[in-house]
């Protein structure tokens, strides 16, 4: 049989099936997640600049060689606004295991309040990819099998492949020896056959080996499951930790989407390590604490509000009263008790109007600030979350801000926050980690302040400054300085605030350094207490 010719019309047919497969083969993806160009390039630039999403890379290469894909796909779906994934079919086997982490991780509980905060934030979607690196560590290891299985399918469908490739070049080439007749010389119908015969076995062994590694994914498939929940919460809280660490420290989303990675990066590892990241929570709830105190405020009431009381002050009137004037026939009664002076009116305690210059937080940095109270909680720790806050007040006021830190005389930093301008994250965190050391004196910061406020009195007649003194000691001041102190004062119209950290009773007596200075002098006895300071909020 080997030893006649053949038609070349029967060869074609019985090769048919082979030539198609080599005509179009179907198209196999290495990534899940379908990407367009902006993505892509987005991924490619975030790899680019962190170090530590190419160091991930390189411990994943070791299990994994398609692990670059993986964490493309891992970036993707937490960069993208609606993330779509391709279909399983179109994937290439060697990538099965990628779609099924995607897959798992998008339908996980966690991934939708993860998603909401890394969405368009390519920052945010490396820190996501980064804070699951662990978990894929471990997915990687439990998927070995599967990922092997589906690797050999992978080779036995490309095998498979070129087999038929080869069924369609011999069959070129049989079809070139009938040199236009209808008879193909028996050799080259053999090389056909042989070829057709090899295409069969590898298109078998492709599918064997399908099934095996379907078997080997179903198999894998609860476990990549958990440890795709165990990954979107570990990412989930990654950048719940973060985004909560920026807002403690003021740092809103928009400004950190203008940064540049790099600076992110840095802001976020600074803000993660030392003394700062303790002090995340107290500061955190001093800002929450003064805002609240701002939104307790009355416009045009003076003072500290506690209670109601009845008069005739139209600035004070409750709105309840208000709202009487609403109805006609209520109006002469309101104008009745209006001219017998029973309106309900909002009741203040004795305190002036807010100031309109500058806020100068004076902050202790001397060696006893270090001593740790209640909860872990530092006097330097709370004496800067004060001083934050005040920072907020300012700026919610459009007032200037200035912070001076002191400790001994020959011992002072000051740092400028203009009220007309952001304050830069940087400097803040400058301000917060400065930290002087040695004795206390109160001569030189107090002075430095009211030279503060008079140039800004000569240079935009803006008087009724504050100055908040915070401090864990009492210190001397000489007749002639306290003389001084009382002049300037008395021309500017500002006001001094004391608040005493945990010092002696003697050191807040009556008749005390701290006592004479202030206008207004509170001790803190728990530093865990932010609400010991919360009046203070209400008249800066």
């Amino acid at each position: 049989m080997d030893d006649e010719p053949e038609r070349l019309d029967a060869l074609t047919r019985q090769a048919g099936r082979w030539l198609a497969l080599s005509a179009a083969p179907a198209e196999r993806h290495t990534t899940a997640v379908v990407a367009g160009p902006y993505d892509r390039v987005a991924w490619r630039d975030v790899y680019a600049r962190s170090a530590a999403l190419r160091e991930l890379s390189a411990q994943l290469l070791t299990r994994h060689a398609h692990a670059p894909d993986l964490l493309a796909d891992v970036f993707l779906c937490a960069y993208q606004a609606a993330p779509r994934l391709r279909e399983r079919a179109v994937m290439a086997p060697s990538h099965l295991v990628h779609h099924q982490v995607v897959t798992a991780l998008t339908q996980s509980p966690d991934f939708a309040p993860l998603h909401r905060e890394t969405a368009g934030d390519a920052y945010a979607a490396a820190m996501a990819v980064l804070a699951q690196g662990s978990a894929l560590r471990g997915l990687l290891e439990r998927s070995r099998e599967a990922r092997e299985r589906t690797g050999r399918a992978d080779r036995a469908r490309q095998e498979a492949e070129a087999a038929a490739t080869a069924v369609g070049e011999a069959l070129r080439q049989a079809a070139e020896e009938a040199d236009g007749q209808e008879e193909v010389p028996a050799p080259a119908a053999a090389a056909v056959r042989r070829a057709a015969e090899a295409a069969r076995e590898a298109e078998e062994s492709a599918r064997r080996e399908d099934g095996a590694a379907a078997q080997a994914m179903a198999a894998a498939v609860p476990g990549i499951r958990s440890a795709a929940r165990n990954a979107a919460s570990a990412a989930a809280e990654a950048v719940r930790q973060e985004a909560a660490l920026m807002r403690a420290w003021g740092v809103d989303a928009g400004e950190t989407e203008r940064m540049p990675f790099e600076e992110r990066a840095r802001l976020a590892e600074r803000l993660r390590s030392g003394r700062l990241a303790r002090w995340a929570e107290l500061i955190g709830r001093f800002r929450q604490m003064a805002a609240g105190e701002r939104a307790r405020k009355v416009e045009h009431a003076t003072g500290e509000l506690v209670g109601v009381t009845l008069g005739d002050d139209l600035s004070r009137v409750i709105p309840s009263e208000l709202a009487v004037l609403g109805v006609p026939e209520l109006r002469a009664v309101f104008a009745a008790r209006y001219a017998a002076g029973e309106l309900m009116l909002y009741d203040s305690r004795g305190e002036q109007g807010t100031g309109k210059g500058a806020v100068i937080a004076c902050v202790d940095t001397s060696h006893s600030m270090y001593a740790e109270g209640p909860g872990g909680i530092t006097r330097e720790a709370w004496s800067k979350a004060c001083a934050l806050a005040l920072l907020d007040q300012a700026r919610h006021a459009g007032r200037d801000f200035v912070g001076i830190l002191f400790s001994a005389a020959d011992k002072l930093q000051v740092f400028h926050f203009p009220g007309d301008r952001p304050a830069p994250v940087t400097d803040v965190l400058d301000f917060a980690e400065t930290f002087l050391g040695g004795g206390t004196d109160f001569q030189r910061p107090l002075g430095t302040a009211a030279k503060i406020l008079e140039e800004e009195f000569d240079s935009a007649s803006r008087a009724r400054g504050d100055i908040v003194l915070i401090t864990d000691d009492a210190c001397e001041v000489s007749e002639n300085w306290t003389r001084l102190w009382n002049e300037i004062k008395r021309r500017l119209d500002f006001r001094l605030f004391g608040v005493a950290i945990a010092t002696p009773d003697t050191a807040t007596a009556s008749g005390s350094v701290l006592e004479t200075l202030c206008d207004n002098l509170r001790t803190v006895d728990d530093l865990t207490d932010v609400h010991t300071t919360a009046d203070l909020f209400r008249v800066i």
